[in-house]
């Protein structure tokens, strides 16, 4: 079993939203849990997964980039609580009919136009 997840993770490596997308579809249909994906739930669950990753940050005050003094443990804590609230966004777009790559690239755009870099 050990072995199995580890070449799981090793697969896993590069991954596309739209991969992940068909995951979580796949992974849903599998439990016949379509019913209870609304947009108000999905959204109301990512809140509950973002209130989960604030928890860890809670009470540490600023914290380094790369989280140097950091267990091991905690950093994949974290990571599984990010991946928590990627996967319900995600998730969410799609019920909703957006393809949240696009609209990613879009957004990227509009702010490179707000947000003019300095020219030095």
């Amino acid at each position: 079993m050990r072995e199995e997840k580890e070449n799981a993770e090793e697969r896993v490596v590069d991954i596309s939203l739209k991969d992940l997308s068909k995951k979580l579809e796949e992974f849903a249909r599998a439990r016949d849990w379509e019913k209870y994906h609304s947009p108000r739930n999905l959204l109301l669950a990512m809140v509950g997964e973002v209130g989960e990753l604030s928890e860890i940050f809670q009470w540490r005050g600023e914290v380094d980039k790369g989280l140097p003094n950091w267990e091991e443990s905690d950093k994949e804590h974290l990571g599984e609580e990010l991946s928590d609230v990627l996967l319900y966004l995600i998730r969410l777009s799609d019920i909703c009919g957006i393809d949240l790559g696009d609209a990613d690239t879009k957004k990227l755009v509009k702010n490179a136009i707000k947000y003019p870099a300095k020219v030095l």
